[in-house]
This record gives structure tokens, C-alpha cells and sequence, in this order.
């Protein structure tokens, strides 16, 4: 594929990942409307705590080796921009898709640092000191520690979002297959957070939000400065 026909995008496609994106926006505003972010996280804790906070598959394997593999597969993606792996996008779409995903290792856990939301393990419900206060109360405190939403450590799954994008125009197939797999494996993340106390479900579907919709901004950033090079 040449880098005018990569450059330019099927008709119909940014419509189709408008509503996609603006939809899974709407159905995430109705879940935190519908308040069961605490109903889920009762079904894992107690007043006594999380049983699973710290079991061998929601830490060591899913949360510190979740934390691994991410870095294994962030070395496959630059050693894959400096000596490309296999066919398909040229060097400067595989530097560009790369830093589409530090973007998102970036901003995502920026967010989380200054926000005002605190854990499910730290809440009274659960044995802690907070209060529930939704996160979209901004600024407020809820007597807890902060600095959990969204979910940071789903981020090291979403943030290869970039993968499907980098691959969708020159290897359709081979670019569904990742999207599936990041959606897989940033769900196995999410789930082990939920059972450890770490994180509402809201925290997790907003990390995989924001890191598409970073992706889908960046995607047509990409496109524009490729055309307007090729105009000059």
C-alpha cells in the first residue's frame, strides 16, 4: 500500500469510529448514573476487606506480571520501529503508532494522579476510612488516599489500542486480532483489580475509553500532517 492510499481513509470509517466512540461514551455515563460500580465491588469485599487483594492470580499474575508482559510487548513494538518485524506500515507509521502509545501510558495515569477518587479497599464499606463520592464529583475529597481513577494499571493493556490502528489499513485481519487480544487481556486486568478492591468497573471502562479515543484522535492527526506533506 502506497503512503497516499494509507493516508487516506475509507469512506465511511471516521463516521463508523465517531459512533462507535460517542456510543461507548453514552453507555458509560448510563452505568455511572446507575451506581452499580459499588453493588460490583460488594460482590468482591466486606467489611473485613478483599479476600482476593492479595491472592496469587489478582497480584503476582495478573498484576505484577500484567506489568511485565506490558514491557515485553512495549520492546517487541520499538525493537519493530527500529528493524520492522514483518511487512507493512512504513518506519515513520510504526514511530508514530509508538508514540500513540506512550501517549496513553502518559496520560492515563496523569489523570489518576490528580484525581480526587480514592479505591474500594479504602472505603468504610469495606474496612477503610472514605466515603463514596463518584468521580465525577471533581475536587472533592472522600477522606480516602485519592489517586485512583481512572485505572492505571488497565492502561498497560489499552495503550496497544495503538497496534490496531498502526496495522488496520495494511493487514486488516492481523489488526482485528490484536484489537481483540488487547480487549482480552485489558479485561483480565480490569477483573483482577475489581476482585483485589483496586478499582470500580467505571475505572477500568473509562481507561479503555480514553485510550481508544486517544488513539482515534491521533489516527486523524496522523492522517492530516501525512496528506499535507504529500501536497507539498
Amino acid at each position: 500500500m502506497t503512503t497516499l492510499a494509507a493516508a487516506r481513509q475509507p469512506a465511511g470509517r471516521a463516521r463508523r469510529d465517531l459512533r462507535v466512540t460517542l456510543g461507548a461514551a453514552a453507555a458509560l455515563l448510563l452505568w455511572d448514573l446507575s451506581g452499580l460500580d459499588l453493588a460490583v465491588s460488594a460482590g468482591f469485599g466486606s467489611p473485613q476487606g478483599f479476600a482476593l487483594r492479595d491472592a496469587w492470580w489478582t497480584r503476582d499474575l495478573l498484576h505484577e506480571g500484567g506489568r511485565r508482559l506490558s514491557m515485553v510487548v512495549l520492546a517487541i513494538v520499538l525493537i519493530d520501529c527500529w528493524r520492522p518485524l514483518t511487512r507493512g506500515p512504513d518506519r515513520r507509521t510504526r514511530l508514530a503508532w509508538l508514540g500513540a502509545t506512550l501517549a496513553s501510558l502518559l496520560v492515563v495515569p496523569g489523570i489518576k494522579r490528580v484525581s480526587a477518587t480514592s479505591c474500594p479497599w479504602d472505603l468504610s464499606l469495606f474496612g477503610g476510612m472514605a466515603r463514596y463520592v463518584s468521580h465525577w464529583q471533581i475536587g472533592i475529597g472522600d477522606g480516602g488516599g485519592g489517586h485512583c481513577f481512572p485505572s492505571g494499571h488497565a492502561v498497560s493493556a489499552f495503550a496497544f489500542f495503538s497496534l490496531y490502528f498502526l496495522w488496520r489499513d495494511h493487514r486488516p485481519q492481523l489488526a482485528r486480532r490484536l484489537l481483540v487480544a488487547v480487549l482480552l487481556v485489558g479485561s483480565l486486568y480490569g477483573l483482577a483489580q475489581l476482585a483485589r478492591g483496586a478499582h470500580y468497573p467505571s475505572h477500568v471502562l473509562w481507561s479503555a475509553w480514553l485510550c481508544w479515543t486517544l488513539c482515534l484522535a491521533w489516527d486523524q492527526a496522523f492522517r492530516r500532517q501525512t496528506l499535507a506533506k504529500l501536497d507539498l
